[in-house]
């Protein structure tokens, strides 16, 4: 199936628990169990107990791809063009174009052109596969 440029898929067990906006890019991928979270609750103890509930908005750029099993926690900005490794908890802002994964999550790299043929790991988009792409995407 070929994406049209407003895509947005959400695979099984998606936990989004929206007490603030969450807005979400064009073009965004999320694996199995991905959970968005916008709720939170105080940090002192006897303040918690009296049930007092936040939210804090979580937003996603556009082209962004989440990996399974992945918490976005409140308040995180996830900028454009980017990568959520599977399993990871997502506690600060990611800027545009970044490769990142953990718990916490940290940026491991950064995307650049040399990312552009490639597939999985250090393995190339074959010259056949290559062909379509480009047909599609009219380079």
């Amino acid at each position: 199936m070929q994406a049209s440029a407003v895509d947005k898929v959400a695979n099984y067990n998606c936990t989004i628990l929206d007490v603030a906006k969450v807005k979400i890019g064009d073009n965004c991928f999320m694996a199995p169990n991905v959970a968005i979270y916008t709720a939170g609750h105080p940090i002192y103890p006897d303040v918690r107990s009296a049930m007092w509930e936040y939210g804090k908005e979580v937003t996603f750029g556009d082209n962004v791809w989440i990996g399974g099993n992945t918490v976005i926690c409140p308040g995180v900005h996830i900028g454009s063009n980017v990568i959520i490794g599977a399993g990871s908890v997502v506690t600060k802002d990611i800027p545009d174009w970044a490769v990142a994964a953990g718990n916490p999550c940290k940026v491991l790299r950064m995307i650049t052109e040399d990312d552009k043929r490639r597939l999985f790991r250090d393995e190339e988009i074959d010259d056949e596969a290559w062909a379509e792409i480009c047909q599609k995407l009219g380079w």
